[in-house]
């Protein structure tokens, strides 16, 4: 073992670590994440610590869309006791990521630092423990999967609602839901019953917003471990960015944060282990707002039309002052009071210098 360290996570189980760079004199928050091909630096941090990127023709690519990027070369990182140096940093706006998240993104850690070391991740005590690459010998009750890596990991799933199959997905930590298919995997597959109920909701990913379906799926299964009424994303991936009909599209980490996860990257392998956090209750709630963090304040960036949000009269820029008695300012708090369906939430707002008080229910995504 390298080195031990703590983690936090957000929303849907999202990774995310402290790390330094030499040009740092504070260390910097970094999302971990099977998602991304590299390593990347946010554009304002890079600034920040003085340092100039290179221009190149590198594109890179995400649920937003593709850009091409600067890139900061020959990097060190100290991750706990771990130095890992000749790191190539890739630069990217994360402005987004940190108004959802209420906290300054710096970067995310993706494969460039993955396949150098096996890397645990134990939800149950929220470390992390890396290893050189080795013979490693996994503790019982779990199983190993044997993905094939494209850069990203692609596993196999199970996933049966109208009907059942089976279909290569990508494994993505840095997303902070349980899956999400393309529509073009949707619609070949037909595996989605026609009866669902799906509502409109906006996701902020790699290049800006987009609008999204959510609905469920009956059941999914991840080697040997089954999950029921699964909520799913259905992604317009006009650019396929999911690489169909190579995968459907991806399982994000509100599925992965319920084993505690082994990435040996060098042998391409990922073991699994139930925690503690295995049965807990998916969130089918749905209220059809976006939450920011802009200027120290909570503030609704956007609603979609019919929804629970809009029916109880909440408006973009309204200013979230508390919920539910929870007057805290934490974005992340607010998040998780608004993921109870059925349950009237009473909002707290400023809305042209004047304070309400407004209640919604959220619906559930459930029939």
């Amino acid at each position: 073992m390298l080195t031990e360290i703590p983690f936090y996570t957000f929303t849907g189980g999202v990774v995310a670590i402290r790390a330094q760079m030499d040009t740092s004199s504070r260390p910097l928050t970094f999302i971990l994440d099977t998602g991304s091909g590299g390593i990347s630096l946010d554009s304002a941090t890079c600034a920040l610590l003085h340092i100039k990127p290179t221009q190149t023709d590198t594109m890179i690519t995400g649920i937003g869309g593709k850009k091409r990027v600067s890139y900061i070369f020959n990097q060190t990182l100290h991750v706990g006791d771990l130095r890992a140096d000749s790191l190539n940093f890739y630069i990217n706006d994360y402005s987004e990521l940190t108004s959802v998240y209420g906290e300054k993104i710096d970067g995310i850690i993706g494969y460039s630092f993955f396949n150098r070391y096996i890397i645990k991740v134990d939800f149950d005590t929220a470390l992390i423990r890396i290893y050189r690459p080795g013979k490693m010998i996994y503790p019982g009750g779990g199983t190993v999967l044997t993905p094939q890596f494209n850069y990203l990991p692609i596993q196999d799933v199970y996933v049966k609602d109208n009907r059942k199959m089976r279909f290569p997905f990508y494994m993505d930590s840095g997303a902070g839901l349980s899956l999400l298919l393309s529509t073009r995997f949707e619609k070949d597959s037909s595996i989605i019953l026609s009866r669902r109920k799906r509502v409109l909701i906006q996701t902020e990913g790699l290049g800006g917003k987009n609008t999204m379906q959510l609905t469920v799926v009956k059941q999914l299964r991840l080697g040997p471990y089954r999950f029921l009424d699964v909520p799913t994303y259905i992604y317009e991936d006009s650019m396929n960015i999911t690489e169909y009909p190579f995968t459907g599209g991806l399982l994000g980490n509100d599925i992965m944060r319920r084993f505690n996860i082994t990435y040996n990257y060098p042998a391409r392998e990922i073991y699994i282990v139930p925690n503690s956090h295995f049965n807990d209750d998916f969130d089918y709630a749905y209220t059809g707002i976006t939450l920011y963090n802009v200027n120290e304040g909570v503030f609704i960036e956007n609603i979609i039309p019919g929804s629970p949000a809009a029916i109880a009269g909440l408006r973009e820029d309204d200013e979230i002052i508390g919920i539910s008695k929870n007057f805290s300012g934490k974005i992340q708090q607010y998040v998780n009071l608004l993921q109870k369906a059925k349950e009237k939430v009473d909002v707290i707002i400023k809305r042209n210098k004047q304070f309400e008080m407004i209640s919604i229910e959220p619906e559930s995504i459930l029939r």
